[in-house]
């Protein structure tokens, strides 16, 4: 895909070492943007690589104004950073409950208000969300993880209701069963792919009528395309990338 409106621009991506987040960085930079690759961990090999803790506020501050100052104002900010701790919400501690809203909720909070309070003063700016499918159907055994995303999806449409004035678009993306190593993390026999193709009536979990779990890049297409000027009218939307597997 080819978007000739993102050539030359600046954008952040978090969670940009792995899985969805590495498909967003390589995508944006097809399309001719400079990507900041924001990560806990990030690419060593990288050069516009940055080591991120998306729940410091302070290091979030200090990692915008880098990335600011070495690349450019950002035009794009890209949310992906995000963790998983499964069980069922009777045996999930507080502990493991914090750490995933910290991340998945909070983490996109510090990092939007950082990006976004700068994008105010130039009136242009589009933020997008990797929440989940998750966040819009109940889970068994991994409830943290669709509340933190649920929150963080209505957090962004806040971003964007109060910050439409200012000319930034905030939208959401919400894969389904994505093959990344967070979801073959979850796999508890040979072939996860085929189990969650298959759905799990036991479980209260539908199957993916498109007959296939996605590929990270093709959710990165729905992510580039919200980002770019052919989404101009687009804004609080959510785009279920999950094969069907909602029936939305």
């Amino acid at each position: 895909m080819s978007l000739r409106s993102l050539t030359g621009r600046v954008a952040l991506v978090t969670g940009a070492a792995s899985g969805i987040g590495a498909a967003t960085v390589a995508a944006l930079r097809d399309n001719g943007v400079r990507v900041a690759a924001c990560d806990i961990a990030p690419d060593a090999d990288d050069k516009d690589g940055f080591a991120l803790d998306v729940t410091d506020a302070e290091a979030v501050e200090t990692v915008v104004a880098e990335v600011s100052s070495q690349l450019g104002e950002i035009d794009i900010l890209v949310n992906v950073a995000g963790i998983l701790r499964t069980g069922t919400l009777l045996d999930t501690t507080a502990k493991d409950w914090n750490d995933t809203f910290a991340v998945n909720s909070t983490g996109v909070f510090l990092v939007t208000k950082a990006v976004t309070t700068r994008m105010v003063r130039r009136g242009s700016g589009s933020v997008v969300t990797v929440a989940s499918n998750a966040g819009g159907v109940p889970r068994v055994g991994m409830g943290a993880y669709p509340a933190s995303k649920a929150a963080a999806a209505h957090l962004t449409r806040c971003f964007g209701l109060e910050l439409a004035e200012h000319g930034i678009r905030c939208n959401i993306v919400a894969p389904g069963s994505t093959d990344t190593p967070m979801f073959r993390s979850m796999w508890t026999t040979g072939d996860g792919a085929a189990a969650a193709v298959a759905g799990d009536p036991g479980k209260h979990r539908l199957g993916i009528p498109l007959r296939k779990i996605a590929s990270a890049e093709e959710v990165a297409r729905v992510v580039t395309f919200l980002a770019s000027d052919d989404a101009s009218h687009l804004t609080m939307q959510e785009l279920y990338v999950d094969g069907g597997a909602s029936l939305r």
